[in-house]
């Protein structure tokens, strides 16, 4: 029986060409989309899951309070918190505390082999980390023990991508490299441990692995009476005993506090809260941008969710209603079925088997496309999805059970209603199709192109945020900044030299030295009040060490007083400038605010008091996403971390050769590396700008498999009138009038589907606008557009066959009446 019915299927597959071929290819697109996005949503939801110990490990995550209830998270603690921890509770394993160098942004190696050219350049992706933390993660070694790589404070462990790239295909175990900067000191460290790159996803994306006692954050570790209260800087992790109840675990973190940071906290003047997160729920914790790497909002993965199975379900209801359209002509077919004995479930069988011929073909061109296609889709993702994941077994059995889904689901309908003819009906010959599936078949439609409609106002939303904060005023002059990092106190000591060498060239109008610039991060804050207030009345303040020149190179404007000028020496006494959201927040009227006071909680050097001599206009020193928080600037000595040059030319290539001359000149021990401050900036908005190609991608794909099941319902329904086109032609009815009539009803469908699109599209991104502190509007004319312009595709696809059907010749349509 299922031989016949395989055959059954396959002849009808042959009969039918062009509806075959609209059923398998929209099938197989909405299948090659559902499956790309469903290996990225695998993907993002994979991390860490890979640990050995992964359902045991957590984030020892923090929440600090003013006594004001302001509430700032942090998923960072102070450096005693991973001690205590471990010593206070029986349920804890193991801890390891982890330090990024957000001082520096890369990170200078060098190596020196006998007879050989020394090697030097920047590597990313360097953390610090205690000598238990391969006790806590679990990192495949391919030299070197895992257990005892990280005792000595001068170790380091690479990935095998480093160790190539320092020493060939040599063994790098033991081996001798030069780390600089802060992370480093320009100290020498033996390679105790070289790690393979794991498939599994890790949301520590390390590429080499130093010491948490060695460099700049070793000093400080070294230094005497660390308190628990100020530097949340360390991401701790805790191992717990398998079996440990998490939510029980937590409920005894605040008599820990009570115990060991009450005294700081009280002289604080705030409280702190602390919470267990556990590792595989990191990436998707977007309550917090970054936990070592960016994380990801699960909403957008219901949104990629949601675009894949819409996708699909548009496949779907092309194939729903090409069967129903075409059931006129197997109704002889199950009428004489049926006369012959055959019952309900044997024909519903029977369809649904020949739904599942169409299904599995097209999942074999969907898993071709999806071959084809992974490279660009990985180009449109920012990910680096590899085809052998295709084949690992929980991933071809989701394919599967995807397809068995399909099938089953594009079956459904045509299967149920095919099998309940009445034969009697059909073999007298009144069998029509029903006013039921007509309406089915224009309930679908009107469904897929709500979707498309919808998916077309996304995309101008998204597109038009993008622009919004792209063009948006920041309050500085982003442009033409070419951005210098210092990572290294060689460097650092050129700052004066090289501004002076840099600013001989006529082309350079400005340059000046800071720690920190917009858009990119920035830790440090001090906790603020006013005077006669105490330190319970404080309020957190971003904090930035500049040179005076700074604010004119970056042409921040002033709301009141003066920028920081070299023509005022007392400047370096305890003045500041600050923002105009610093005066909202402490209630500082404008026009007294030049000379006001504001006391600095500067932890164990006391309190100091700082004179505002200016007020600069509210920038954004964070992307759109924020709301624009206190900032101050204090005037600083020549220990920067940046240097910024301003220049007067678009031809930014003629200005460079010359600065890199000069920086080999001066530090000619250090590639010479550089960025711009726009191209920094927009990086904030990278999440962004892949959700809008994503959602631009998936549009146009819709609509064409909307076309496709459009397409083929006005020649399937142009076919079933074409003796009434007859009729009307002999009578004198023109093309454009027969046009007109084919594509009226199918026009009426969209203007349906624009009026439920509308209300339903516009709550949807009114809710992911909210993510934004700063958006758009969303207009009118938006929906407006994308109605019209579905109202010309369907127009266009619809009419090839309504002019085709209306320039037939009548005497062959009516001949046989």
């Amino acid at each position: 029986m299922f031989k016949n019915y395989l055959k059954i299927a396959w002849r009808n597959l042959l009969s039918s060409k062009l509806f075959s071929f609209i059923n398998v290819f929209g099938l197989s697109v909405g299948m090659t989309c559902c499956m790309l996005l469903l290996l990225y949503i695998l993907s993002e939801t994979s991390f860490d899951k890979h640990q050995e110990h992964a359902n045991d490990l957590y984030l020892l995550r923090s929440e600090n309070v003013q006594s004001n209830g302001e509430k700032m998270d942090n998923p960072r603690a102070p450096a005693p918190y991973a001690q205590a921890v471990k010593a206070e509770f029986p349920e804890v394993v193991q801890v390891s505390r982890l330090w990024i160098n957000f001082l520096e942004d890369k990170t200078l190696l060098k190596v020196a082999q006998p007879g050989k050219q020394e090697k030097a350049f920047y590597e990313t992706k360097g953390v610090h980390v205690d000598s238990t933390f391969f006790d806590v993660f679990t990192y495949q070694f391919v030299e070197g023990d895992a257990k005892t790589s990280m005792n000595d404070p001068h170790s380091v462990v690479l990935s095998e991508e480093v160790a190539q790239k320092l020493f060939g295909n040599e063994s790098a175990l033991n081996q001798t490299i030069r780390i600089g900067g802060r992370s480093g000191n320009n100290e020498d460290f033996k390679v105790t441990g070289v790690f393979k790159s794991e498939s599994a996803r890790s949301h520590i994306d390390a590429r080499y692995f130093v010491s948490i006692h060695a460099g700049w954050v070793g000093d400080y570790l070294r230094q005497p009476n660390l308190n628990f209260t100020n530097n949340n800087m360390f991401y701790t992790y805790l191992r717990l005993k398998p079996g440990t109840s998490a939510e029980k675990f937590g409920a005894k973190l605040p008599s820990f506090i009570e115990k060991y940071a009450r005294k700081d906290l009280r002289i604080a003047g705030f409280d702190k809260k602390l919470h267990l997160l556990p590792v595989q729920d990191i990436h998707l914790f977007s309550v917090i941008d970054k936990i070592v790497t960016p994380t990801t909002s699960t909403t957008y993965l219901y949104v990629l969710a949601s675009i894949a199975l819409f996708t699909l379900l548009i496949a779907c209801i092309n194939f729903m209603n090409l069967a129903t359209a075409r059931s006129a002509k197997r109704a002889a077919e199950v009428g004489i079925r049926k006369v012959m004995g055959a019952g309900k479930s044997g024909l519903v069988g029977q369809f649904l088997g020949e739904s599942m011929v169409l299904t599995f073909l097209a999942l074999v061109l969907a898993i071709a496309s999806v071959i084809i296609f992974l490279p660009l889709f990985n180009q449109l993702s920012d990910k680096t999805l590899s085809i052998s994941e295709l084949f690992r077994p929980e991933i071809a059995l989701a394919f599967i059970i995807l397809a068995l889904l399909t099938g089953l689901l594009a079956g459904s309908y045509p299967a149920f209603y095919l099998s309940v003819f009445n034969p009697l009906d059909v073999i007298k010959g009144k069998f029509t199709n029903s006013v039921s599936a007509t309406t089915l078949r224009r309930g679908l439609v009107v469904f897929q192109f709500v979707i498309s409609i919808g998916l077309v106002v996304a995309t101008m939303v998204i597109q038009e945020q993008i622009k919004f904060m792209r063009d948006q005023p920041l309050g500085f002059t982003k442009d033409q900044q070419i951005v210098i990092p210092f990572r290294s106190q060689e460097s650092r000591r050129a700052y004066t030299a090289l501004r002076n060498e840099i600013l001989q060239n006529n082309q350079i109008t400005a340059a000046a030295g800071t720690s920190y610039y917009p858009g990119i991060l920035n830790p440090s804050d001090m906790s603020v009040f006013l005077p006669g207030q105490s330190v319970n009345d404080d309020g957190l303040v971003k904090t930035n060490g500049v040179s005076a020149d700074f604010m004119k190179t970056m042409d921040f404007k002033m709301a009141a007083g003066r920028m920081f000028s070299a023509e005022f020496p007392a400047d370096t006494n305890y003045k500041i400038v600050v923002n105009e959201a610093t005066l909202r927040k402490f209630a500082i009227p404008l026009d007294k605010a030049v000379g006001q006071k504001l006391n600095f909680n500067m932890g164990e050097n006391g309190i100091g008091s700082l004179e505002i001599v200016g007020v600069a206009k509210d920038f954004h020193f964070e992307s759109l996403h924020k709301v624009i928080e206190p900032y101050a600037f204090f005037l600083n000595n020549d220990n920067f971390n940046y240097i910024i040059a301003h220049v007067d030319t678009k031809d930014v290539s003629k200005v460079l050769p010359f600065i890199e001359a000069k920086w080999k000149t001066l530090v000619p021990d250090e590639p010479f590396s550089y960025t711009f401050l726009n191209e920094d900036f927009q990086t904030s908005y990278s999440a962004d700008a892949r959700t809008a190609r994503i959602v631009n991608a998936f549009t146009v794909i819709s609509i064409l498999i909307s076309c496709l099941g459009l397409f083929g319902l006005a020649a399937f329904a142009a076919q079933q009138r074409i003796k009434e086109i007859g009729v009307r032609k002999v009578l004198g009815a023109s093309v454009a009038s027969i046009v007109t009539l084919l594509s009226g009803d199918f026009m009426k469908l969209v203007l349906v589907s624009l009026i439920i699109a509308t209300p339903l599209t516009w709550y949807v991104m009114s809710k992911w606008l909210q993510d934004f502190a700063y958006s758009i509007s969303i207009e009118w004319w938006m929906f407006v557009l994308a109605g019209v312009l579905a109202v010309v595709i369907a127009l266009i696809t619809v009419s090839s066959q309504a002019i085709k059907a209306a320039l037939s010749n009548p005497v062959k349509s009516l001949k046989s009446e």
